[in-house]
């Protein structure tokens, strides 16, 4: 089992780009951990309970708007409930939020890895985008992560965005080196529909920048960090070696996962790993508060090739690409010829390596997405 994903859908304000659930009343906050608690001990002696669990990640939303003392009952809980033996206990916190005794209380909680979106040091940048702190608070948040207990923390940056200039970037990026960060997550600005950003675009009020643009974005990121030994894994992944998020990589490896609180997804293989399941809770606070929780929400029966073609869009987002071998074996999946034609293809032009496994060249990761649909749409 991969783990634990809990949501926890409290924010202070809407950033502009997100479309995750979350609200930002924050009355509540005490009876969700209540019942979060309950639904934690509502899958006590069920088949979710089989299997270890390895790791724990608490997403958002903002799960730094939750006490040590609350993040203690939750993991309490867990730890009643299930055969826990993580490797890595990760939550999300956003710099406003963090001082000294938080992270104390937090590791004594049992948190064992910090998330931090600091998304830019750029005033500018992150009123673009709506962010509660600001960049004085990203700085000092950082040099108190830095000299705290906590050996292993990631932290967010957002570049690709509208007017941010390279130089603006690679401003982000030494500030944040003087860190000396084990971990980074660098993402392209996503344009959702349904956010702030989504319908200031549709109106023509902002720009998005060029693909190139963007491009230039991922190539200095990418080069930056590596200069420093913190080498790409998976397309918006970086780490020193043994950094690597295990919580993530084993969602790329197709492993269960159980998700708890609202919105949560979770994914579970049946028993004959012929199909497997995907469902969510309903991304709603009031109806998970009158306990939505125990009927799936939006349930989908996935089959082996739905499933085969899902691990190869997973796999090869990352730098050690996907096994024919396991795609075969556990999926039954083979290339069609117009696929290896395609491959083929790609490999001339330096972008895929074709052996054993097939994996995306570093020229490749930079338009992995256009690969990837071009890969499995092949005919």
């Amino acid at each position: 089992m991969s783990g634990l994903y809990i949501h926890i859908p409290f924010c202070k304000q809407a950033c502009s780009y997100c479309d995750f659930y979350f609200i930002t009343r924050q009355q509540h906050k005490q009876d969700f951990v209540d019942e979060l608690v309950e639904e934690i001990q509502a899958k006590k002696d069920t088949r979710f309970t089989d299997e270890p669990v390895r790791t724990i990640y608490f997403g958002g939303g903002t799960p730094s708007l939750l006490s040590p003392g609350q993040v203690e009952d939750v993991l309490d809980a867990i730890h009643q409930v299930f055969d826990v033996q993580t490797e890595e206990i990760t939550l999300e916190m956003n710099p406003d939020d963090v001082s000294k005794d938080y992270l104390r209380g937090l590791k004594l909680a049992g948190i064992t890895r910090a998330s931090m979106g600091v998304q830019s040091f750029n005033a500018d940048l992150l009123d673009f985008m709506h962010r509660a702190h600001t960049a004085d608070e990203a700085l000092k948040c950082l040099e108190i992560l830095e000299a705290s207990k906590f050996e292993v923390f990631t932290v967010d940056l957002i570049y690709g965005n509208p007017g941010q200039s390279l130089n603006t970037l690679e401003h982000d990026l030494d500030t944040l080196l003087q860190f000396n960060p084990p971990h980074v997550s660098a993402y392209s600005l996503t344009v959702e529909p349904d956010t702030r950003l989504g319908k200031q675009v549709k109106l023509g009020r902002i720009a998005p920048p060029e693909n190139d643009t963007v491009a230039d974005h991922f190539d200095l990121v990418t080069e930056k960090l590596s200069a420093h030994g913190i080498n790409q894994y998976e397309v918006s992944n970086f780490a020193r070696s043994g950094s690597e998020a295990v919580h993530n990589s084993n969602y790329w490896n197709h492993e269960n996962y159980l998700g708890l609180g609202p919105g949560a997804h979770s994914f579970w293989w049946n028993e004959d790993r012929k199909s497997a399941n995907r469902w969510s809770n309903k991304a709603d606070i009031k109806a998970y508060l009158k306990k939505a929780h125990e009927t799936p929400y939006e349930l989908e029966r996935l089959n082996l090739p739905n499933l085969a073609e899902e691990r190869l869009m997973l796999r090869l987002r990352t730098k050690k690409g996907v096994s024919r071998k396991v795609l075969k074996s556990l999926y039954k999946f083979e290339f069609s010829s117009a696929q290896i034609n395609y491959l083929q293809k790609m490999e001339q032009e330096g972008k895929v390596m074709v052996d054993e496994n097939i994996r995306l060249t570093p020229k490749g990761l930079k338009i992995a997405d256009a690969i990837l649909l071009d890969l499995v749409t092949a005919k």
